[in-house]
């Protein structure tokens, strides 16, 4: 008789666990793409049972210890740490922002103002000063005629005009109107004053690409993060609904406590997941907040609804002709070149310098008026005057020594532009070819993750079914779930990486215009003499995969990569390097 109503007692047992993994009763559950019942097994999966998919008949009578009856609390879904409180942005309009609020782009602008302050500093070597101004001078006691003969005299004088100091017979000390300097020394400085003035625009051109990456790598971060947050839901999800299908099975008995221990810990590690998502979605908004140097407290979200590629430099360009077009685009080759052409000047100037007389030409009117005890009146006299002077003398430094040393001097400088000019050109070639390397690979990953989304989605379906048809295990769900996972996240950063690194040829190029990146299109049955003939492949030569089905998700979701071949009933993607 017990043992009767307990064999009534399981098939009810096993209708409440139906109803208990069911959609409605399961938060975040997806219903299978062909719903299948869910048969009781015979008896109970046990680590020492025969081989996965037998049966074998348990006693009615068996009874579940205490320890397996405390199944373990499965945590409900953590509450989002991010503000709801969001600002909008694109790329486009980030880059607009860090043109015109990035302070690393500002000063570099402002030293182009700098520098073009100082040529025309120099510039204005070429033109007299004016001085105006006057000079009182009064004498009382002895003074020395140029005869030897001493003189007692009280004298005074005064001098209003242009110019200054003038006393007694000689000139206006201070001329009024006066040119004066080393003719190589203020020739040669304007023209070193102009190639500064190009470094520093070539600088400020550099940087504006710099800021232009920062912006971009910031951008795609902010992507990563998003992108990170609806995968790492996407996998809370599954590992959510596997933990309910385990904790009920072994509410059934029909399952072990330990799987259900199992799927409890990695639901856990999930939520964990999820809410280190979000942290990273945080710290990247913050990112480029002080790229474009706006309020971090401002959470910013991408308009972008999917993580796509996009391909910025096209594919048939070899790397030998991208390091070419590098070499004449890249701005921190032509600052070389003005710092060399510069530095070629002063080591001009300084051999001329010997040679280069040094000149002042001055000119001075004014009022002049005095007098002395020995002449009548006292204090008067007062008329106009005029002076002009010129004269130009040469100078040898120290012998000739300090001449040789300044040569020498500016000829070391001239070496140091050109071994820096070295440098930078193979820092241009280096960062080229590997942009363009990353690129390719990047590329070759997507294929290659996208794939293993796919089978690693068909695999986690098919050992679903098998687990709710008493057929497979649950630690099999959990490896091809944390295997799916893995992909995903795979798949998210193989496409994040491909745009860096897209981002990064184009401004390892020197962001060159379109026409200096367009090449001509290949068509079908026409093929350019000399050219090879197109492949429609990938750079491996292998066909493109399968695209993967779409599936909405909150926040940034994947894109698939190739749309030649869709299954019926899904949506054609834009796609393609």
């Amino acid at each position: 008789m017990t043992g009767r109503k307990r064999g009534n007692f399981l098939p009810w047992k096993l209708l409440g666990v139906v109803l208990f993994m069911s959609p409605s009763a399961v938060p975040g559950a997806e219903p299978l793409d062909s719903p299948a019942a869910i048969v009781a097994p015979t008896g109970p999966a046990s680590e020492d049972s025969g081989p996965r998919g037998a049966t074998a008949s348990i006693p009615a009578t068996r009874t579940a210890s205490a320890a397996e009856t405390q199944l373990p609390l499965l945590l409900p879904p953590a509450p989002t740490i991010l503000d709801p409180a969001i600002r909008p942005i694109d790329l486009n309009t980030a880059l607009q922002l860090a043109g015109v609020q990035n302070p690393d782009l500002l000063i570099a602008r402002q030293r182009v103002v700098e520098a073009a302050a100082l040529r025309q500093l120099a510039a204005a070597q070429f033109l007299p000063s004016i001085n105006l101004g006057m000079n009182y001078d009064t004498h009382t006691g002895p003074v020395q005629q140029s005869n030897g003969n001493i003189l007692s005299v009280n004298r005074s004088s005064i001098y209003v005009g242009a110019g200054a100091n003038a006393i007694g017979a000689g000139t206006v000390n201070i001329p009024g109107v006066v040119l004066s300097g080393n003719v190589a020394t203020v020739v040669y400085g304007y023209l070193a004053s102009k190639q500064v003035v190009r470094q520093r625009e070539f600088a400020s051109l550099a940087v504006r690409n710099q800021a232009f990456l920062q912006t971009t790598l910031a951008y795609c971060g902010l992507m990563r993060g998003e992108g990170t947050r609806a995968v790492a839901m996407q996998v809370r999800d599954d590992a959510r609904r596997v933990a309910h299908l385990t904790a009920a099975y072994a509410a059934a008995g029909q399952g072990r406590k330990a799987d259900a221990d199992r799927a409890a810990t990695e639901l856990a590690k999930r939520e964990s997941d999820f809410l280190a998502a979000e942290g990273d979605v945080l710290t990247s908004s913050a990112r480029l907040c002080e790229v474009l140097n706006v309020d971090p407290s401002i959470r910013l979200h991408p308009t972008d609804a999917w993580v796509t590629p996009q391909p910025i430099v096209p594919d048939p360009i070899p790397v030998s002709q991208l390091i070419a077009l590098a070499l004449l685009q890249r701005p921190e080759l032509g600052e070389r070149r003005a710092a060399i052409r510069e530095t070629l000047l002063m080591l001009e100037g300084s051999k001329v310098l010997p040679f280069s007389p040094t000149i002042l030409v001055g000119f001075s009117a004014g009022g002049m008026g005095g007098g002395s005890n020995l002449v009548r009146p006292v204090f008067g006299g007062f008329g106009g005057r005029t002076d002009l002077d010129a004269y130009a003398f040469w100078t040898i430094q120290n012998l000739g020594v300090g001449n040789m040393a300044m040569i020498n001097l500016a000829r070391s400088r001239v070496g140091i532009t050109r071994y820096q000019e070295v440098a930078v050109l193979d820092r241009i070639r280096a960062e080229v070819a590997e942009a363009y390397a990353r690129t390719h690979a990047r590329y070759a990953q997507i294929g290659t993750t996208e794939q293993a989304v796919r089978s690693g989605t068909e695999g986690f379906r098919a050992d679903l079914v098998r687990l709710e048809s008493t057929v497979g295990l649950p630690i099999e769900l959990l490896d091809s779930m944390r295997l799916l996972a893995r992909a995903r996240y795979e798949y998210l950063a193989a496409i994040v990486d491909y745009n860096e690194a897209q981002f990064a040829l184009y401004v390892a190029l020197g962001q060159p215009p379109a026409n200096a990146l367009a090449r001509p299109v290949p068509t079908a049955g026409v093929v350019p003499t000399g050219d090879p003939i197109p492949t429609p492949a990938n750079p491996e030569g292998q066909p493109r995969p399968e695209p993967l089905p779409n599936r909405p998700a909150n926040g940034v979701t994947l894109a698939p990569t190739a749309a030649n071949s869709r299954p019926p009933g899904l949506p054609p993607t834009q796609a393609g390097r």
